[in-house]
């Protein structure tokens, strides 16, 4: 069993969810209403329980090979403003750097424009010089992140093929030149580790094993649940069970959309109050979506009313030493 983690910093309980979608449902005249009353979508989330929202960011999204050509949608611009609707909101950040101009996930990891062919000295320092200049972005307005991860389902690497995990150590460089980069402009930031491995615990334990072992540090895991790649709730749950005794470290289902009384359970079931929180992938929009087309919230949506009541607004219970 891991020693105690002394250093750990301190997660409060968390139901988030993506909107990074927000702001291009916005431009596409959709209004969010909730009973009949048009609201903020993000007010609409907090009036049902949601205490965290997740962004993810690109280096340069307006790119023609970007995300978002030619409008930059999820850029720094459009994620200070969401930053500050956020916290007016009262709620809290989690910033998702993808370190790259495109989608990033396990089956892509594609160098941004602006870094290809650079030396990997270079790289690392373009890295660091990026998440540095964001955070500090985002502080200068009084909207800093309180939970950074340094790339999206990273188990593959990031920044290929520079940062491949078939290259660890220059995987984990990359990942210590992020983290040092945000905590260097405000160090009480809670770091994560995210992976796309919710119900594969030797991959898991394979992947973090050797980022730990090349110095990469971190405060919480984040995992990926999405069954038909990452196994049965059963694995989930023996998945995470196992990571918090094996690490002593704060878990977080940082995406899912299925599933949703189950994964809840399992995240804040787990042994000594470990399970921290979820955060639903892109609820406004996608897959088992909490409002409908038009904008107007459904049915699913008090779902988490229910699951806000049972394990955030409840007394959590007293760690065991």
């Amino acid at each position: 069993r891991a020693a105690p983690d002394t250093k750990a910093k301190k997660t409060d309980r968390m139901i988030g969810a993506d909107i990074s979608f927000l702001p291009e449902l916005e431009a596409r005249g959709i209004k969010f209403s909730d009973k009949g009353v048009q609201k903020d979508a993000i007010r609409i989330l907090k009036d049902h329980g949601f205490n965290y929202i997740r962004l993810r960011i690109f280096n340069n999204p307006a790119t023609d090979s970007g995300y978002s050509p030619g409008k930059g949608f999820c850029d720094l611009e459009h994620t200070k403003q969401m930053a500050k609707r956020i916290k007016d909101a009262g709620l809290k950040l989690l910033l998702d750097f993808h370190y790259s101009d495109y989608w990033a996930d396990p089956g892509k990891q594609y160098t941004p424009v602006a870094w290809k062919g650079l030396p990997f000295a270079l790289v690392r320092d373009s890295l660091a010089q990026f998440t540095k200049k964001v955070i500090s972005a985002l502080k200068a307005q009084g909207t800093t992140p309180d939970m950074v991860q340094i790339g999206n389902e990273i188990n593959h690497g990031i920044v290929w093929p520079y940062g491949h995990v078939n290259n660890p150590d220059q995987l984990a460089q990359l990942i210590i030149a992020g983290t040092e980069a945000a905590l260097s402009v405000d160090s009480s930031i809670v770091m994560m580790l995210h992976v796309a491995l919710g119900g594969q615990h030797d991959e898991s334990v394979w992947f973090i094993n050797n980022m730990i072992a090349r110095g990469v540090t971190f405060d919480v895991i984040g995992q990926s649940y999405y069954p038909k790649w990452h196994g049965t709730t059963d694995d989930l749950r023996n998945n995470l069970t196992a990571l918090v005794k094996q690490y002593n470290k704060d878990v977080v289902v940082v995406e899912y959309s299925q599933l949703k009384k189950e994964v809840h359970e399992i995240t804040f079931g787990l042994p000594g109050d470990r399970g921290r929180g979820t955060f639903i992938w892109e609820p406004l929009n996608t897959w088992e979506k909490i409002f409908d087309e038009n904008g107007a919230a459904n049915e699913r949506i008090l779902v988490y009313d229910e699951l806000s009541r049972r394990f955030i607004r409840r007394s959590p219970p007293i760690r065991k030493k």
